[in-house]
């Protein structure tokens, strides 16, 4: 399903976030979004999936007005992991997974026979089949994340939008999680949006970057063409240099903070 951001503006607490946004995020594709810190980039997500309402502009997919479709229908549609996200301490990692599936069931049903082959096909995704009975509490960082990733996926969704989800990850457990989001889009053809901070997983793990800066769009396209050194010098603010590691990837590494700028 085809994603489109028209014309997205938002002012929150009496200040501008965002400006004039518009985007497409094409059907089947991974997108990263970056920028700097504040950009707006998590007000974005939460834009595409109304988690914030109060916006200018249009959010449509597949050419419809998403406020038409009311929340469960969207729900069955789109997931979404934040980055605020609670659960109760006795939570096990298979009950966390199953409020995956709301969206789907009926009013006071319980588990059908097509939420609980959901359920355990989003224990096998994330590898977390030997935990399900745990609780979610006492899992480590990167099982724990892999948990709420888990619950999106009991969703089924066409579109899943991720708010960095690598944060306080170690670089092991970070590379398991995009592995894991690339699979599900290659299984599973999802159109996945997610808001990273690591430029070389946007170059890595992307198929198109949107880039934003100053409340509006700085660039979008190909991670490889865009994302740059001078990119990161006119977006961030630092001197890069790049080189090609051992599996022929071109990789950017900053090197130092410009003394002018932002």
């Amino acid at each position: 399903m085809n994603l489109t951001a028209e014309n997205i503006s938002v002012r929150l607490g009496g200040k501008e976030i965002l400006r004039n946004v518009s985007c497409n995020f094409f059907s089947g594709k991974k997108t990263a979004i970056i920028g700097p810190n504040g950009a707006g980039k998590s007000t974005l997500l939460k834009v595409l999936c109304l988690l914030i309402k109060n916006f200018s502009g249009n959010v449509k997919i597949d050419g419809i007005d998403i406020r038409t479709f009311g929340r469960n229908n969207l729900a069955r549609i789109m997931a979404i992991l934040p980055q605020e996200r609670n659960a109760p301490h006795d939570t096990t990692v298979k009950q966390l997974i199953s409020f995956g599936r709301f969206p789907h069931r009926k009013f006071f049903g319980g588990n059908s026979s097509e939420d609980d082959a959901a359920i355990k096909e989003a224990l096998e995704l994330t590898r977390l089949t030997d935990f399900e009975s745990r609780q979610v509490i006492s899992l480590s960082g990167g099982e724990r994340q892999r948990a709420w990733l888990a619950m999106t996926l009991a969703q089924r969704p066409k579109i899943l939008l991720l708010d960095e989800p690598t944060t306080y990850l170690d670089i092991s457990h970070q590379l398991e999680v995009m592995d894991i989001i690339s699979d599900v889009n290659r299984r599973f053809a999802t159109t996945i949006i997610m808001v990273l901070h690591d430029i070389n997983h946007a170059r890595l793990y992307s198929d198109d970057v949107l880039i934003i800066k100053d409340k509006k769009i700085y660039a979008a396209g190909d991670p490889i063409e865009i994302l740059t050194a001078r990119t990161l010098g006119e977006v961030f603010n630092v001197t890069a240099d790049t080189f090609t590691n051992a599996a022929g990837d071109e990789i950017i590494f900053p090197i130092r903070r410009m003394t002018s700028g932002l």
